[in-house]
This record gives structure tokens, C-alpha cells and sequence, in this order.
């Protein structure tokens, strides 16, 4: 018998979401398991219930490493890879997954948001243009940062700086 999380990882393959990891795992479900009840654990910890559908965002954003995403680019390889749900459920979902610390959403500017798995504090490239976001691997270092409003305290600082290709 196929244990629950094995089963739902093989339904989770059948809908070819993953179907660029099935060498890594088809031939090892304990493998599977593993990385899906990783996913799971994730979800669970962070106090976000894993459905189906969040698994299989979870699976997309989170197992292949590092990554800056949108939600519609989300969207796009969610349906690509034949997973079909709203654009409207990736908003809410990678909404739920920054509200609970999974991801850093990093605005870069009034109407286009990234959300980042790396949610450590760190300085991003903006490649207009291209729509591209890119963490800056130099560190950074701030003399001072300015002193917050009066009853007031800094929570976060974000820095974005937005490049283009010169023209020549």
C-alpha cells in the first residue's frame, strides 16, 4: 500500500507539475515522500494549512532553490505544467505564504511586486525592460539609516536598484 503523502505526490505528478523532477524520483518514493512531506512540513510550521493546491505551489516555488517570482509568472508555470487554478488562488496563496514568513514580497514599484524565497534582509537589482529581479551579491554596508517617525520603529529596509542595459 502507498502511503498518503507518496500517494498524493504521485497525483501531484500525474498533473505533469513536476514533470522535469519525475528522474529524480520516480524510481525512489521515500525520496518522494520525503520532499513532499518537506513541502508539507514547511507549509504546517509556518501555520498554513497545506491543501493541494498550496502544496503544489509550494513544491513550484520552494524545491528547486532560490527564486523571485510574480504571481502571474507563477500563474504561467503552474498551468504549463498542468495545474490548473485562478490566478486569483496564486494572489492569495503567495499572499498567505508572505503573511506567514515563507516569502518577501519586494516592490519595485507601485504595481509590480516579486515575491522572494530568500527571506532574509538583502539588496535586489531591477532590470527594467526585462522584468527581471536580481539579489545583489556584494554586501552592503549602511553608515546610517534614518531614524524612524516619533512613536515609530523601523521594521524592514528594502533596497531596489533599478539598472537597464545601456544602449551602447
Amino acid at each position: 500500500m502507498i502511503e498518503p503523502r507518496v500517494s498524493l505526490f504521485m497525483d501531484i505528478l500525474s498533473t505533469q507539475v513536476f514533470a522535469s523532477d519525475v528522474s529524480d524520483v520516480a524510481g525512489d518514493a521515500r525520496h518522494a515522500d520525503d520532499r513532499v512531506a518537506r513541502c508539507e512540513r514547511s507549509l504546517r510550521n509556518a501555520g498554513v494549512r497545506p491543501t493541494r493546491q498550496r502544496l503544489m505551489l509550494a513544491w513550484l516555488l520552494f524545491i528547486r532553490g532560490h527564486r523571485h517570482v510574480t504571481a502571474e509568472a507563477l500563474h504561467e508555470q503552474a498551468f504549463a505544467t498542468g495545474m490548473r487554478v485562478s490566478l486569483a488562488t496564486v494572489y492569495n496563496t503567495l499572499n498567505q505564504f508572505t503573511e506567514a514568513g515563507l516569502l518577501r514580497r519586494v516592490a519595485v514599484n507601485g504595481s509590480k511586486s516579486f515575491f522572494d524565497t530568500n527571506t532574509s534582509v538583502h539588496p535586489h537589482f531591477y532590470l527594467e525592460g526585462e522584468d527581471v529581479l536580481v539579489d545583489i551579491s556584494q554586501d552592503l554596508v549602511f553608515a546610517q539609516i534614518p531614524q524612524a517617525l516619533p512613536g515609530h520603529e523601523v521594521t524592514r529596509l528594502d533596497v531596489i536598484v533599478h539598472i537597464r542595459r545601456k544602449t551602447s
